[in-house]
């Protein structure tokens, strides 16, 4: 067993289309989405333990320091799964918002599979972890691929990497207004209200925009099925996306079920100014400037 501590950088994403489609029979929704992964990341640490057990530990209040984590559930599927009797530490730096739309506890789970994987020496199959991953949330597998963009289907778990965008530059804004959303029921009103919102476009006219336009897409090729539903339940998240259009940015987008929402800039100069001019006008919210990576 290795005595030193390993580091793992776990990175946030975005959803730059998401269309919530039929209920599943696992109560799970399938959908269509295109995942972009951005640079704002948590630090994942991972040391042995003298004992068999799994420690949560983290400065963060708003996570779990038990076995409800999914950064334990990750190692505990890895040690069940595979009979080991190795303990762990998993110190877990935040500083992707909690409950915001941006996978940071997928992404963590994810760190957690491919540092482990590294750590214990197990030598699994990117197929492999790919399945494990999908197992603990729908996100998580996205995170697994290590790609910058990503086509999502299933409940999310099915990844298609698009190496055609791998080149794209983008700048963002993305802020955070401080509530944590809670997703389910999120999807429980989303059930409700399915009807209010229908996309302008598909995610394929988008992912063929962004390989020719970049930065220049058309704002109503960015789409997000949650967006009205959590707005009407968090107005705030409602605030926060004025906030960037009445600064003159036109691309704008909740993330994921929010509370986050995101713009996209003409370059970092734009994003940098803007940002700083948001954040003095709402001084509780966290503003990022933040690019694909």
């Amino acid at each position: 067993m290795p005595s030193a501590c390993l580091k793992v950088k776990s990175f946030a994403k975005i959803n730059l289309y998401l269309q919530i489609l039929k209920k599943r029979p696992d109560n799970y929704h399938n959908l269509k989405t295109l995942f972009a992964r951005i640079d704002l990341f948590d630090r994942i640490i991972l040391r042995a333990l003298k004992t068999n057990g799994i420690k949560i530990k983290s400065l963060s209040r708003q996570i779990p320091k038990d076995a409800t984590n999914i950064c334990f559930r990750a190692a505990a599927l890895l040690k069940k799964e595979f009979n080991l009797n190795h303990g762990i530490e998993i110190e877990i730096q935040k500083r992707i918002p909690v409950g915001a739309g941006l996978g940071g506890g997928s992404a963590n789970a994810a760190s957690v599979l491919l540092g482990l994987n590294r750590y214990w020496n197990l030598n699994l199959s990117k197929t492999k972890l790919l399945k494990l991953a999908a197992r603990l949330g729908s996100d998580v597998p996205f995170f697994i691929k290590n790609v910058k963009f990503a086509l999502g289907a299933g409940r999310g778990e099915k990844i298609t990497p698009l190496p055609k965008l791998a080149r794209l530059k983008l700048w963002l804004i993305v802020i955070y207004p401080g509530c944590q959303v809670a997703t389910a029921l999120i999807y429980e009103k989303f059930d409700q209200f399915s009807q209010l919102t229908r996309p302008g476009s598909n995610v394929k006219l988008l992912t063929s925009e962004l390989s020719q336009k970049g930065a220049k897409i058309s704002p109503q090729a960015l789409f997000n099925s949650l967006e009205d539903v959590t707005t009407r339940v968090y107005p705030v998240v409602g605030e926060a996306k004025k906030a960037l259009l009445d600064a003159g940015l036109d691309k704008v987008l909740m993330s994921g079920s929010g509370a986050a929402v995101f713009a996209i800039c003409n370059n970092r100069r734009q994003a940098e100014v803007l940002s700083r001019k948001i954040a003095r006008q709402h001084k509780i919210w966290k503003v990022f400037v933040s690019r694909i990576v």
